[in-house]
């Protein structure tokens, strides 16, 4: 049986998306069919268009104007889509995400760079603290 997170993030489903929800942020057991619970939320791999269509559901944000505020600050998303490190870490308060957005982008050796080692992530995170961040990786160094 195959699994769409491990294949999302191997670069396998570049025509999905990734979202993930913090408890703390959405209950909403709506979400909870789409996805797969994880310790603190829930994670969902769905078809681009179904997924950006959840993620303003669940945050009341569009996902690509959500994700072009994230690109300015760059911080660490872990490859598990539910944890990372604010950039604002070192302030006080809470700094776990609250929602990430994320898509694989396949090999492009044109483009050059991580695109030409292989498949990348791009992942958009909102931290409890407010502070919205991007990170992204080659799957083969994940």
């Amino acid at each position: 049986m195959s699994n769409p997170r491990e294949e999302f993030l191997a670069g396998e489903r570049p025509e999905d998306v990734a979202l993930f929800l913090a408890d703390s942020y959405v209950a909403d057991e709506r979400f909870e069919k789409f996805g797969d619970p994880v310790d603190d939320g829930i994670v969902m791999i769905v078809d681009g268009e179904s997924g950006r269509n959840a993620f303003k559901a669940a945050t009341d944000t569009d996902a690509m104007g959500f994700a072009k505020t994230a690109m300015q600050q760059e911080g660490k998303i872990n490859d598990d889509l539910t944890s990372g490190e604010c950039p604002e870490a070192d302030a006080d308060g809470d700094h776990e995400p609250q929602f990430v957005f994320a898509f694989a982008e396949e090999r492009n050796e044109d483009v050059g760079g991580i695109y030409a080692e292989g498949a990348v992530v791009h992942a958009y995170a909102q931290c409890a603290c407010g502070t919205a961040y991007s990170d992204r990786w080659n799957v083969a160094d994940s």
